[in-house]
């Protein structure tokens, strides 16, 4: 697993060569972001030691199994760690792939994974984790959240942006990378949480896939606009959330 440090609190993990999760520097500890796919529990760990820090709780973007594989492995290992998802996506984690009456019928895209780890804490947008604020950013899953660290405006996007082969959001293709797009519930709602993420202004963009982006205003704004090109009436015709 490679590791490499962005600033004074994030740590980004990646496993072949496109799956992140991030470690958090927090005071009493490290915050750990998603838990990449299954098999990288060991990865995790050691990067934990080898900063000098115990992992103190787990909180998730959102439960595809990309994010979620190794959650069941860890929870295993860091029986202590608390565990948290948002309330919308944590019945996923349950085998619940029903959508509620209120939300667009589109069919669930991606892969979900059932685990046996249940959360400690349901979240909510506004919600605090230490340093990081919950922030609601649903399409690519209903429940998808991102988190903001106002201590330097690092935003962890989770999927609701990549940056791998070129920076998107809502669901827009790339051939050399289509899964990001494949595994997009609700693009125009995707490309809505796209703008309310721009408009938190963050100074450095974490993705779940890809590399993570200095100053990223510009680039985010390329993105929202290629995709609302792509989506056209789609986007205009989206009611507001």
């Amino acid at each position: 697993m490679q590791v490499k440090t962005h600033g004074n609190n994030l740590v980004q993990l990646t496993r072949l060569i496109a799956f992140n999760c991030f470690l958090v520097r927090e005071d009493d500890g490290l915050t750990l972001v998603d838990t990449n796919m299954g098999g990288s529990a060991d990865g995790i760990l050691k990067a934990a030691r080898d900063l000098g820090a115990p992992i103190r709780r787990i909180v998730l973007t959102h439960a595809h199994v990309d994010h979620v594989g190794s959650l069941d492995a860890l929870h295993a290992l860091l029986p202590d760690a608390e565990v948290m998802i948002s309330a919308r996506d944590a019945r996923f984690l349950t085998g619940d792939r029903s959508l509620d009456a209120d939300e667009d019928q589109m069919p669930l895209r991606g892969g979900y994974q059932d685990c046996t780890t249940q959360p400690t804490r349901l979240l909510q947008a506004g919600d605090r984790v230490g340093s990081l604020e919950v922030i609601a950013s649903p399409g690519h899953t209903p429940g998808h959240v991102a988190y903001f660290d106002h201590r330097d405006g690092t935003l962890i996007a989770g999927d609701a942006y990549s940056t791998q082969a070129g920076i998107v959001t809502g669901g827009s293709l790339r051939l050399l990378f289509p899964f990001h797009a494949l595994a997009t519930w609700n693009k125009p709602l995707a490309v809505h949480s796209g703008e309310v993420l721009r408009a938190l202004q963050p100074t450095r963009l974490a993705v779940g896939h890809g590399r993570t982006l200095e100053n990223p205003g510009a680039a985010m704004d390329r993105a929202i606009a290629e995709a609302k090109r792509h989506l056209g009436n789609s986007y205009a015709s989206q009611k507001a959330y």
